[in-house]
């Protein structure tokens, strides 16, 4: 049984209460009928870039999931252009696209405006872009998306097991999943189940799910084939809406509770954020990785588990892009979401604060 405080983050455990039934929840209105539901984002990315891009190259943002980069630079040569988590979107000076080529463009922690990217869209009629909407599958530019293809990967955002879903705004052809779905699935529902279990109070040892969570994981990354059969049957009965609207209203309560409060660690926050828009949790920008690393595990001895977006091995495989990786090297991501009460929101800004306004337990001062 878990002790108090309570655990903040990490996987989605499996949650009733998120059904309401197929005449109230599931996939927005306007998602496009004709679309088709893989086992990952990147899987179904991964299929569009081969159907587009047998001869060419695939753009990716210098600030992205480089797993995913190198995943697909399997089948195609990847060249970075420079999206940096500043709110000033791409450089366009450095993204040099030719006929043949295909670039990815994506809504970086659901904050990013749509409209230069409809103008370079109208400007290269050649070049197809593919989006990646992960961080908000459901929000305003995803509806109003001009571009050949869209894909989301819906376990970022929703308690599912897998899924990426896919669709063509302008009504392109659409690659099917390939194969049958992937075992890391059963494994990761298995793992939401057990946590579900764990978190009721029931006698479940937490490293037994812990365990499935990441031999699921690693077992699902890359996947093209199918969304599993759970996955495919939940999807049209979750409150997509609800989920979407409770974790941008924790977000936005979040970045309000830690205003004028964190030092010198930066609340990553844009004005012109969409009122419509569901920003992705909430970013943090520490003075340096020592600090970051130091809030990370002030963190976790608080049960709070914040993920890093995305950290680039300058050793081994990355974007090439200095700043990017040493952006990447001092942000860290506040873990609220649906999931967390106001009672949670308000107990992660004040462990935040605790180590960002005083001295740390190691003597080192992180706020002048």
């Amino acid at each position: 049984m878990p002790s108090e405080p309570a655990e903040i983050g990490s996987e989605f455990h499996w949650d009733p209460a998120a059904l309401v039934g197929d005449d109230r929840g599931g996939l927005p209105g306007w998602v496009p009928r004709r679309r088709e539901l893989f086992a990952t984002g990147c899987g179904a990315l991964a299929a569009v870039v081969r159907r587009l891009a047998p001869d060419g190259r695939l753009h990716v943002p210098s600030y992205f999931c480089l797993g995913v980069a190198e995943a697909l630079a399997r089948i195609v040569p990847i060249a970075f252009y420079r999206q940096l988590p500043d709110g000033r979107g791409p450089r366009w000076e450095t993204l040099r696209a030719r006929r043949g080529d295909v670039v990815l463009a994506q809504n970086l922690f659901g904050w990013d405006a749509p409209e230069p990217w409809h103008a370079w869209i109208r400007g290269h009629p050649g070049i197809p872009v593919i989006e990646d909407h992960s961080h908000d599958p459901f929000g305003p530019w995803a509806r109003n998306s001009t571009a050949a293809y869209v894909v989301a990967s819906l376990r970022k955002t929703l308690p599912v097991p897998d899924g990426g879903l896919l669709w063509s705004p302008v009504g392109r052809e659409l690659p099917a999943p390939d194969g049958a779905e992937s075992p890391g699935a059963a494994r990761k529902l298995a793992a939401m189940l057990l946590k579900s279990g764990w978190l009721d109070g029931r006698p479940v040892p937490k490293q037994s799910f812990r365990a499935l969570q990441r031999a699921g994981e690693q077992e699902l990354l890359g996947s093209t084939g199918p969304a599993s059969t759970f996955t495919r049957a939940v999807l049209p009965m979750l409150d997509v809406p609800g989920v979407r609207a409770a974790s941008s209203r924790n977000a936005r309560a979040l970045r309000n509770a830690l205003d004028g409060r964190t030092g010198e660690v930066k609340v990553l926050w844009f004005s012109r954020v969409a009122a419509d828009a569901a920003p992705f949790r909430l970013q943090l920008l520490a003075p340096s990785e020592t600090d970051r690393d130091a809030l990370l595990a002030h963190l976790a001895r608080n049960r709070i588990y914040a993920p890093v977006h995305w950290r680039q091995d300058r050793r081994g495989w990355w974007s090439g892009d200095a700043e990017a990786a040493a952006l990447a090297d001092r942000a860290l991501t506040l873990p609220v979401d649906h999931r967390c009460s106001s009672g949670d929101v308000f107990r992660m800004a004040e462990v935040v604060t605790s180590q960002t306004s005083r001295e740390s337990r190691s003597g080192h001062i992180i706020r002048a």
